[in-house]
């Protein structure tokens, strides 16, 4: 068999799920993980956050941790712009959830409860994936 035709039998399985729907409206992640009954993966992060970058940047695109969130129901919300300017329903989800540093991550049941959290970054997506596998 040619490199390309097993390279491709073995992204398959990844492209079939297409691409991470992630939402941006709490009220929208609830009615959504009824709805597909999931739990809620929810990112709570900063603009100005270097870890939080990291996340969003080398972590949550790899197959890996796009394989772990089409499990979940995948929710960002943003705290504070670059320059500490907050954000409305971020900061009032970070007040709810207690927050104290960044990123906080929170795996929630479809009804808001919290379940487990993790605060700081993971280093890579392997690493996200097998946290987030481990949650549910």
């Amino acid at each position: 068999m040619k490199p390309l035709a097993v390279l491709f039998l073995l992204a398959a399985p990844l492209l079939a799920q297409g691409p991470v729907v992630w939402e941006h409206d709490y009220q929208t992640a609830l009615k959504r993980a009824k709805a597909e009954h999931k739990v809620i993966f929810m990112d709570l992060w900063t603009e100005w956050c270097g870890p939080c970058q990291h996340l969003q940047k080398n972590v949550f695109p790899t197959p890996e941790a796009a394989a772990a969130l089409a499990k979940v129901v995948p929710f960002s919300s943003l705290v504070q712009k670059r320059d500490g300017t907050p954000v409305a329903e971020g900061t009032k989800l970070a007040q709810q959830f207690n927050l104290d540093a960044f990123p906080t991550m929170v795996i929630l049941d479809a009804s808001g409860k919290e379940l487990h959290r993790q605060v700081g970054a993971f280093r890579t997506g392997a690493e996200f994936a097998g946290w987030l596998n481990n949650q549910r």
